[in-house]
């Protein structure tokens, strides 16, 4: 036997073998499964109304329920615009620029959080004191 004939004998039972397993039943649904999944999907509107795959739900809204949304508050919606006015996140353009692009120096959100003046002056005394900042400063 040459190499390709081995090789085309190999191809022939690995297909053969594995059409098999992918032809395996994992388990069989019993009839009350495929009742309770079948009275799911009409309930749902999940079933194909038409040959072009449309749903009932599709060709029926007002007969289904819609999908419950999460909505906000008045002024939740308000503090979110206030913020993204103040970060600059709003739109310039039709472009997609932002107004912190166009406009960086006026946005708080490039600003670099930093540490308050007590927090400093705190700092700068405990480094006094504990002799690691000398209280001389050179000009």
């Amino acid at each position: 036997m040459t190499r390709t004939q081995i090789s085309a004998i190999a191809i022939a039972f690995s297909a053969l073998f594995t059409g098999q397993a992918m032809a395996a039943d994992n388990g069989a649904a019993t009839r009350a499964q495929v009742k309770t999944e079948l009275a799911e999907a009409i309930q749902a509107g999940n079933m194909v109304f038409d040959e072009g795959g449309q749903l009932y739900r599709e060709a029926f809204p007002q007969n289904y329920p819609t999908a419950q949304t999460e909505t906000k508050s008045r002024a939740e919606v308000r503090a979110e615009l206030a913020q993204a006015i103040n970060n600059g996140d709003m739109l310039f353009d039709e472009g997609g620029q932002r107004y912190s692009d166009v406009f960086p120096h006026t946005h708080s959100a490039n600003h670099v959080a930093s540490k308050s003046r007590e927090q400093v002056r705190a700092e700068l005394a405990e480094a006094i004191a504990t002799g690691a900042h000398s209280t001389h400063v050179s000009a």
